[in-house]
């Protein structure tokens, strides 16, 4: 087994992919890490869109791009969407999407893929097109937002050096 540690510090966030679709078999392994994130008193309140239909990518792509005001793909260019929603009501909801988001990320990296958090979810599932994808999908609208999207797929490039941590990260209390 790997060190996760390792597996923490040496991940990055890929914006440039390759247009080969991973397996469906490394997929479901980067949801099973998701599905198995922590939630606040077990609710489960997350649930995960996997997105591999490229023609419903490409929907998605143009809705974020004219909600956010820009021209480019906003998913750049990768070929798998794992979109995360969590139930409004439950308290902790936006902390338990965000753990089912790092799970993923930390999942896809240790397979060798390349991934990014892409934080936008929310104003695409508050638009009337994105309530009707989850309505099609039989998810009420008015019960999820969107958390996050972790983009998935082959890196073109990977940065190899980390980003310098801030002097004053930490602060012990002994």
């Amino acid at each position: 087994m790997e060190d996760i540690l390792n597996v923490i510090t040496s991940r990055r966030s890929i914006r440039s992919f390759k247009q080969q679709t991973p397996s469906k078999e490394l997929i479901k392994k980067v949801i099973t890490a998701g599905v198995y994130a922590p939630t606040g008193k077990n609710l489960q309140a997350p649930i995960i869109l996997a997105v591999t239909n490229k023609k419903v990518r490409d929907e998605l792509s143009k809705l974020l791009a004219k909600e956010r005001g820009i021209e480019t793909d906003p998913f750049y260019g990768a070929p798998v969407l794992l979109i995360v929603l969590a139930k409004k009501d439950v308290s902790t909801y936006l902390y338990d999407g965000s753990c089912v988001l790092e799970n993923m990320l930390l999942e896809a990296h240790s397979l060798g893929l390349g991934a990014c958090w892409i934080h936008h979810a929310k104003a695409i599932f508050e638009t009337n097109q994105g309530k009707q994808i989850l309505n099609n999908l039989n998810i009420n609208p008015e019960e999820y937002e969107g958390v996050g999207t972790c983009i998935l797929g082959y890196a073109k490039n990977f940065p190899l050096a980390p980003i310098k941590r801030k002097e004053n990260y930490v602060y012990y209390v002994e």
